[in-house]
């Protein structure tokens, strides 16, 4: 063979390679700049957080459009908050990693579903949930009484009817904030709950129910027993159970349901049943109301429960969001609607300050007999602000937000609500000093595995000791070369799990290593010379080193595939550097061997690493010598 052909294509290899990293798109700043690969945030510190898909409330997985839209829509919310180099992708079939290197933040609001709805409050009721609860009053709906003082048990305040900006201002818990209309609107969550004056809704949907919810529904029936069920389907309005102590028996079963449970219940058995309390009704998975066309049912404040109508408004109708500051410099979210939106709205506002059909029961109207209408984000309930006017121009949702949280909320609100529901499964922080702290620590772990090898290389196999260190040394510069490359073009991250990665790799390189040279010594042992050996070990051994390292790449494309996080990073790692390993086994392995074979040192056995072998060979070689002829005279 000509070894030189095939050293002159990996040094091509090489000259292609580094051309890319120096000269390609996205190289920039100094040499050594240039010679930085991508690394992820375990090594220089940052945020991952990996958020699941769940199954929606009808029991049906996420498609693979709707996860990327998700994913897109999570990116969109991620730049919001003006950070540099964030990534987000998915994983599988339900995952979505965010990664943020060198920042540390919390991104669990990234993954909320943020569908807004603007729904008309029909009915209150009392939202405790107790077995035995009294009938509430007008001044008791879930503690949601006018209240001149401000006291924080969810008061409302309205500014008078001409000032430029009447706002509905609230204090709930978890940081949401209240409604505020545009001029003309003012807001009072007074809400009377007297059950006698509970009317049926004229704006009931008919809607088919899903075929998964059935089934979860007659679940839930088997659980509360026949008795219980009838007793909740016969309530034509919130319960009495001062009047009728025997139903609170029947009904009691009602109070032990999970939030899962309760949340595929009818909307107007979650309103009636009185054991049923807003403990349950707030913690429904996410999505749990997302119909815009079906009456629901949601609590403010934890106290009141509210019987909603079907989404008139939705968030889709918002064109922008923006946390701005208001007349009393405090921060505010913006909404600004789009054409037809704005249409929506102010028929909305006029359903609601007429009320049409007398759709809204006494126990729902504010203090100063008009409808109220609720602001609905994703299960809770924002605000729900009396209408006092038909209003033509945009709102404002106001409260106890601090800059973040506006902002967070504004960046939900104008990249739309996720197709899906997410719930966050882990939220790493890894801070810069541990990172590198990690670098180091692999890069060392790293290195003491190379040096072993090497020490072994040279202690058993002496010369060809060199070929085993030039080998890995090569093998090295490629995978560097590589990292860089592929972190610019396809956005690969080094991560310690990556690392690892290639640290199991020196181990597929030994062995190929140890297959050929121990190959090479078995054609010496049967009669061959060093020369003749190379070729014929090297065919034979050629086919067991394939068949090895592609069983090793095998198993990294199949990690890869059905991992998640770092694990991925591992299996791309250890494929990566196996296939280079090949590139550099065929390319220089093969061709040095046979440029060495050609020299005296190789066919030295003190120097080549082959003595015993070359020893025990000449021996039987001079034993086996064939006797001079004589010929007779």
């Amino acid at each position: 063979m000509r070894p030189g052909r095939q050293l002159a294509v990996l040094a091509g290899i090489f000259v292609v390679l580094y051309l890319l990293v120096f000269f390609s798109g996205g190289a920039s700043g100094s040499f050594m700049d240039r010679l930085e690969p991508r690394l992820g945030l375990d090594l220089v510190g940052g945020t991952r957080m990996t958020l699941e898909a769940k199954n929606t409330v009808d029991g049906r997985a996420p498609t693979a459009e709707n996860l990327e839209e998700a994913r897109q829509i999570i990116e969109n919310r991620v730049n919001a908050f003006g950070v540099a180099e964030a990534e987000v992708v998915t994983e599988g079939n339900r995952n979505i990693v965010i990664s943020l290197p060198g920042e540390n933040r919390d991104l669990t609001s990234v993954g909320t579903p943020a569908e807004l709805r603007f729904r008309k409050v029909l009915k209150a009721a009392d939202g405790s949930g107790a077995v035995a609860a009294p009938a509430p009053t007008p001044s008791a709906s879930g503690g949601a009484s006018p209240n001149p003082s401000g006291s924080p048990s969810a008061g409302a305040s309205a500014t008078p009817s001409g000032s430029p900006s009447a706002k509905a201002t609230a204090s709930p818990s978890g940081g949401q904030g209240g409604m505020a209309p545009t001029p003309s609107a003012s807001a009072s969550p007074s809400a009377s709950a007297s059950p006698s004056a509970a009317a049926p809704s004229p704006s009931t949907s008919a809607a088919p129910v899903p075929a998964g919810i059935e089934e979860q529904r007659k679940a839930v029936e088997q659980k509360v027993g026949a008795a219980a069920w009838a007793a909740a389907n016969g309530l034509q309005g919130p319960a009495d159970l001062t009047a009728d102590p025997s139903l609170a028996d029947k009904l009691k079963p009602f109070g032990t349901l999970s939030p899962e449970e309760v949340a595929v219940l009818p909307a107007q058995m979650q309103f009636n049943v009185p054991t049923i309390g807003c403990a349950q009704l707030d913690k429904r998975p996410p999505g749990s109301i997302s119909d815009p066309n079906q009456q629901s049912v949601a609590c403010e404040d934890s106290a009141a429960k509210y019987l909603l109508d079907v989404a008139k408004v939705l968030g889709t109708d918002v064109d922008d969001a923006s946390a701005v500051l208001d007349q009393t410099n405090s921060w505010v979210v913006s909404l600004d609607f789009t054409g037809s939106g704005q249409d929506k709205w102010t028929n909305l506002t006029r359903e609601a300050f007429n009320n049409e059909g007398q759709a809204c029961d006494a126990s729902a109207l504010g203090q100063d007999g008009k409808c109220r209408v609720a602001v609905v984000l994703d299960n809770e309930i924002v605000s729900s602000p009396e209408i006092q006017g038909v209003l033509t121009g945009n709102s404002q949702i106001t409260g106890s937000f601090t800059q973040k949280d506006a902002s967070t909320l504004a960046g939900q609100l104008r990249y739309g609500a996720l197709p899906a529901t997410f719930e966050p499964q882990e939220q790493q922080n890894v801070s810069a000093t541990l990172g590198a702290s990690h670098l180091r620590a692999g890069l060392l772990a790293a290195g003491i595995g190379m040096l072993l090898v090497i020490i072994y290389a040279f202690f058993y196999y002496r010369l060809l000791g060199s070929v085993i260190f030039l080998s890995l040394l090569l093998s090295a510069l490629l995978v560097f070369g590589a990292l860089i490359v592929l972190g610019r073009n396809i956005g690969f991250t080094l991560t310690l799990a990556g690392i690892a990665g290639f640290i199991v790799s020196l181990g597929v390189a030994a062995d190929s290593f140890v297959i050929y040279f121990e190959r090479l010594k078995d054609e010496i042992r049967e009669g061959r010379s060093p020369r003749s050996a190379v070729p014929r070990a090297w065919a034979r051994a050629r086919r067991t080193i394939i068949s090895a390292n592609a069983i090793s790449i095998l198993a990294a494309v199949v990690l890869y595939i059905v991992s998640v996080g770092t694990v991925k990073g591992f299996a791309f790692a250890l494929g990566l550097a196996t296939v280079l390993d090949l590139v550099v086994v065929f390319l220089f392995r093969h061709p040095i061997m046979t440029m060495f074979a050609r020299t005296n040192a190789f066919l030295s056995p003190r120097v080549s690493g082959l003595g015993r072998v070359l020893r025990t060979a000449e021996a039987e070689g001079a034993t086996t010598t064939r006797p001079s002829r004589v010929k007779e005279a």
